[in-house]
């Protein structure tokens, strides 16, 4: 009886963890994905320049297509339009018009 708690607990929190798709860590370079592959995903890349600058991206993958959501690898536009994971999306205010 102890092992089928035990092991219905194990279950419990393997189902509950979101699915890790890729996580891999190299010397310069790191990335982590997260959620469904093929619906919708999460992550974050980083690596190092060679002059030692540090860049990380933070995205999201889903129906509305690949949105980075923060990140100091992408440039800031000239009137101050950052990435903030609403450019690129299939559901635009164009919808909300009609």
């Amino acid at each position: 009886m102890k092992l089928a708690i035990i092991f219905l607990c194990l279950l419990g929190l393997a189902l509950a963890r979101p699915d890790t798709i890729l996580d891999f860590e190299g010397e310069d370079h790191e990335h982590e994905q997260e959620g469904d592959a093929g619906d919708k995903v999460e992550g974050t890349y980083s690596w190092t320049s060679p002059e030692g600058e540090e860049f990380y991206v933070k995205y999201v993958a889903d129906e509305d297509g690949y949105r980075i959501v923060e990140s100091n690898a992408v440039p800031v536009s000239h009137d101050g339009v950052a990435a903030d994971g609403n450019q690129g999306s299939f559901t635009s205010d164009e919808e909300a018009e009609k």
